[in-house]
């Protein structure tokens, strides 16, 4: 049975996210990996267009989908899985650390007495380095915190798929100052995911085209290693540190930081509707310690 899974990738531009559809060619069981909801900010309103881009093509292809993946709670982008989880099935999933991020936002948005920090929104919280199978494909799930403390990276076959802990080797790596991201242990995560064997394809969550050049979303361990601009082999983790954490007190927050943690920490659902049938994102008025270690 094949150990090379087929990869068909999806771009949501407005946020530079990279959505996958990952498959067993021989029992056609797939996974579909950080599918992503439309939001217009400035409507307050959802949409459903680039998830359903997602499930026209699973359709289109005979495949049923046994898993509905999530590489951590967004902070960028409304995470579209629990969408997805309803239209085709499969098991909603995360890594455990989904927990410690529920248990500090709930107080930053003060969330309904009814929301449990427990991780119970996802059908399932995988363990460290916990085994299971996408049809007759090995896979494992790979602890990658510094990113963020539930940042989980998916090895599937000869492929792997990092979330934010790795963008394209020109694009270097991902934040660490949100609350529970380190530079070290981030640095510490791509070391393992270095330990790879060279020739595994690499997929990235985000892509920014530095230099304006195409999209790209998909790369190598042996590439990383030999070029990404700030993690290379010889990179030590003080010079990460060094370059990571002066470059993080230079950013913004992400645009959509507040709408989109607060829903993707619930599985990608929207806030309990008020008495009035409507459901409300909430905005804390300067609370940005809520959000970013530099603060």
């Amino acid at each position: 049975m094949s150990q090379t899974p087929v990869v068909q990738s999806f771009i949501h531009e407005p946020t530079s996210t990279f959505s996958y559809v990952v498959w067993d060619p021989d029992s056609l069981q797939a996974a579909v990996i950080d599918a992503v909801l439309d939001y217009e900010e400035h409507a307050g309103r959802t949409g459903t267009q680039s998830a359903d881009r997602i499930i026209e093509f699973v359709r289109s292809q005979g495949l049923t989908v046994q898993w509905v993946l999530e590489t951590h709670a967004h902070a960028d982008h409304l995470a579209g899985g629990g969408y997805i989880h309803r239209q085709l099935g499969g098991t909603l999933a995360i890594g455990q650390g989904i927990r410690q991020v529920q248990e500090h936002f709930k107080s930053v948005y003060n969330v309904d007495r009814g929301f449990l920090a427990d991780g119970s929104q996802f059908q399932h919280l995988f363990e460290d380095f916990e085994t299971f199978r996408v049809g007759g494909i090995e896979a494992r799930a790979i602890p990658t915190p510094g990113h963020t403390s539930d940042s989980l990276s998916y090895h599937i076959g000869d492929a792997v798929f990092v979330g934010d802990s790795l963008f394209m080797p020109d694009g270097g790596t991902a934040r660490c100052d949100f609350p529970g991201g380190s530079a070290r242990i981030l640095y510490r995560s791509i070391k393992r995911l270095y330990e790879l064997p060279e020739e595994t394809r690499m997929f990235v969550l985000h892509d920014y085209r530095p230099g304006g050049r195409e999209y790209r979303c998909e790369t190598t361990v042996g590439e990383q290693r030999r070029n990404n601009i700030h993690v290379r082999d010889e990179t030590t983790e003080d010079e990460f540190v060094e370059v990571r954490d002066g470059r993080d007190r230079t950013l913004d927050l992400p645009r959509l930081i507040i709408p989109s943690v607060q829903v993707n920490m619930r599985g990608g659902e929207m806030p309990p509707a008020e008495d009035n049938g409507v459901s409300y994102i909430k905005v804390p008025v300067n609370y940005e310690q809520g959000f970013t270690r530099n603060a």
